[in-house]
């Protein structure tokens, strides 16, 4: 009787062991499979626990409707926690609707990283797309990423500050092109310019008193190029929390440099809406950013 009672207790620590390492994947709520970004070793990692350990969850539409098109995501949270579910998830299920591979990225935070700990991620979720594209049915040139808040801010970061890849390198992720294809940009924090910034997104990615040279080099309005990808933006003009100047200036700057860019505002857009499935004007951006996606060929007809 003893070791019947040992062996359903060890039964049980066994089966709640399972349940306890499933719980971040069953959080997905539908990912096919989440990596770590940096298998081999976090680069500057600070520590072994799960805020060290970049991630990035992979969720694939049905077969019938792929269009070979993939959108890595970077959800908001200034830079010190992600709204993983509300900008991340929700957006990559909405995104398979369409037929889009979706890409959630968890990626390191402030305090305790600082740039360039986030674009690192970043570009390393991209080039993890391009690397594994035909076995998650995407095409490599049709690879966009979508950011919202301060993940717009490395959204807009990745779209302006991109190499071409090591072609020697002996990983062949680090051989793949970080430039992503198209932006979508969402409520975005684009400068770190005192004026127009959202301050606790820039104190949590670059600390306090920052070196002005790294203020301008990561206002991203400052730093758009011919080569830099088209962009789709949305902004509320009353949002308090991140000027709407941030996504004005970025228009205007990808304007002088003859780069395709649609962009709506609302006039009232609260910080923070995400899909906004409940506010009759607010929620009509996803379909918006359907019919540019389709324009631009990213979507079947």
């Amino acid at each position: 009787m003893h070791t019947r009672k040992l062996l359903l207790s060890l039964a049980l620590v066994i089966f709640t062991g399972i349940l306890i390492s499933a719980g971040p994947a069953a959080a997905q709520e539908g990912a096919d499979e989440t990596l770590m970004l940096w298998p081999d070793g976090v680069q500057n990692a600070k520590g072994d626990t799960d805020v060290d350990k970049p991630t990035m969850a992979v969720f694939l539409p049905e077969k019938s409707k792929a269009t070979g098109t993939g959108v890595v995501i970077y959800p908001g949270g200034g830079y010190v926690h992600l709204a993983m579910e509300k900008e991340g998830y929700k957006v990559a299920r909405w995104l398979n609707e369409l037929g889009v591979a979706a890409f959630v990225v968890k990626y390191r935070l402030g305090e305790r990283y600082n740039h360039p700990s986030q674009i690192n991620d970043a570009q390393r979720a991209i080039r993890t797309v391009r690397a594994n594209a035909s076995q998650w049915g995407v095409e490599k040139d049709k690879i966009g990423i979508l950011g919202f808040s301060a993940g717009g801010h490395l959204a807009s970061t990745a779209g302006t500050h991109f190499d071409f890849g090591d072609p020697s390198a002996a990983n062949s992720i680090d051989r793949q092109p970080s430039r992503p294809d198209f932006m979508v940009l969402i409520y975005p924090v684009v400068t770190l310019e005192l004026d127009y910034t959202h301050r606790g997104s820039r104190h949590h990615l670059l600390g306090e008193n920052p070196d002005e040279g790294l203020v301008q080099y990561l206002s991203n309005e400052k730093q758009v190029t011919d080569q830099t990808p088209p962009a789709f933006i949305i902004h509320g003009t009353n949002d308090t929390a991140v000027p709407v100047q941030n996504s004005l200036q970025l228009y205007e700057s990808l304007i002088d440099h003859d780069i395709p860019v649609e962009m709506h505002l609302f006039e009232d857009g609260p910080h923070g809406f995400g899909l906004a499935p409940d506010d009759p004007e607010l929620s009509t951006w996803p379909d918006l950013c359907e019919s540019w996606m389709r324009s631009r060929g990213l979507l079947k007809d």
